[in-house]
């Protein structure tokens, strides 16, 4: 009889959706986190998994440092039942989801979950396509907080249309979703997303290397510096409610110690979601230093919203300015060169401003108190030249307070 019932509701909200649908607002005011499974774990996913990376979230002290999410990606589904309702995959999911998201939701964080646009994810597996008031409908069921909403098999769709309807559909479910646009910035949705989703990614899907592309033949995957630079041009559409997603972080994943640092330093500058993507259950001390340095999260999570840009770039070395609330900057110096970059840096002899947001760091007619946020020291004021050499591949992030 359950069934029934929600293939009578499902019915009845394709008939009764209200004009005034929308997305849910107030959900991320400031910059999703949490973690993702497909970065590190692809189609390997399983309830043993999702528990203990829940798990390992509290007891690393990541959940502490901010991260919410716990978001499984492709290849839970299993088929859809007769009625058209999607079912996980038993022998992964044997004890359901709607039991999963209680454990999740026990240990005080939120539930995430994946599908596509089309009639098969990415992966293979069912999409939502003809089926998106059913999905809303069984997410809320379950519990579910978050929805990551891919683009394969998006042939002969509109992406306006199809991430609209999945939309109205979460809103129709009456359970308070952030609706993740994962459409790899093939139709600009930084220009129509924002009444939408609340975050969209920018490009196509990440890889953990500092500067390469993978070629898979139709698409590629992406260093984290490619990624960086699809980037520029793109912060004047991100704010509170909805944002540039720049993908899911590799830190932990394979690359250098000083390459995660400057990973995670570039994400938080540029106001991006941090969804981590590695194991968490067996992460290294380093790693986890990086992924709960809560003085870098800070400047990601600053209830200004506004996203960093270059100002200054020279051989390699960029400096990267995001302004911050209550008149502070985040500053980072990131060396992209193979070799350290010196740095000499008259902080009055520099009017640095932000156009966009008709922000100004002008320490010549302001002092400000710097703070180095990955040693943790206090570095003096801007009336003293800044002076500090950075390493191949690294950063010099610092925090100028008022």
């Amino acid at each position: 009889m359950k069934i029934y019932r929600l293939t009578i509701i499902a019915c009845l909200l394709f008939a009764f959706l209200p004009a005034a649908a929308q997305k849910f607002e107030n959900l991320a005011p400031t910059p999703p986190m949490g973690w993702n499974s497909w970065n590190g774990f692809g189609c390997r996913v399983d309830e043993k998994l999702i528990r203990e990376t829940a798990d390992a979230l509290v007891a690393s002290g990541m959940k502490d440092a901010g991260y919410q999410y716990v978001v499984i990606d492709d290849c839970w589904h299993g088929e859809r039942d007769a009625q058209g309702f999607i079912q996980p995959n038993k022998e992964h999911f044997p004890s359901g989801m709607k039991a999963l998201g209680d454990y999740i939701h026990s240990k005080g964080l939120k539930f995430g979950i994946y599908s596509d646009v089309g009639r098969l994810t990415c992966g293979g597996r069912p999409g939502s396509r003809g089926h998106e008031y059913q999905d809303a409908l069984t997410y809320a069921s379950w519990g579910v907080d978050y929805l990551k909403y891919d683009w394969c098999a998006s042939e002969g769709l509109n992406a306006v249309g199809a991430y609209t309807t999945m939309r109205d559909a979460l809103y129709a479910a009456q359970r308070p979703v952030v609706l993740s646009i994962c459409e790899w910035g093939d139709n600009k949705p930084w220009e129509w997303a924002k009444p939408i989703g609340h975050l969209w990614r920018t490009t196509g899907d990440i890889t953990h290397c500092w500067d390469c592309e993978e070629n898979h033949g139709s698409w590629s995957s992406l260093g984290v510096m490619r990624i960086l630079d699809k980037q520029r041009g793109l912060r004047v559409h991100a704010g509170p409610g909805h944002w540039n997603d720049p993908d899911m972080m590799e830190v932990g994943n394979g690359m250098k110690q000083n390459e995660d640092r400057a990973h995670f330093s570039m994400w938080a500058m540029l106001a991006a979601p941090l969804v981590a993507g590695n194991d968490v259950r067996a992460m290294s001390k380093e790693t986890q230093a990086i992924l709960t340095n809560k003085d870098v999260i800070a400047v990601d999570q600053d209830a200004l919203g506004i996203q960093g840009f270059p100002a200054v770039s020279e051989d390699g070395l960029e400096m990267w300015l995001k302004p911050l609330a209550n008149g502070d900057w985040a500053v980072c110096f990131l060396n992209r060169a193979n070799e350290a970059k010196a740095i000499e840096f008259d902080w009055k002899a520099h009017y640095l401003k932000d156009d966009n947001f008709q922000k100004q760091l002008d320490a010549a007619a302001v002092t400000y108190k710097i703070r180095d946020l990955w040693t943790k020291k206090d570095l003096g004021t801007t009336d003293t030249v800044f002076r500090t050499s950075v390493p191949p591949h690294d950063v010099a992030m610092l925090r100028l307070t008022r």
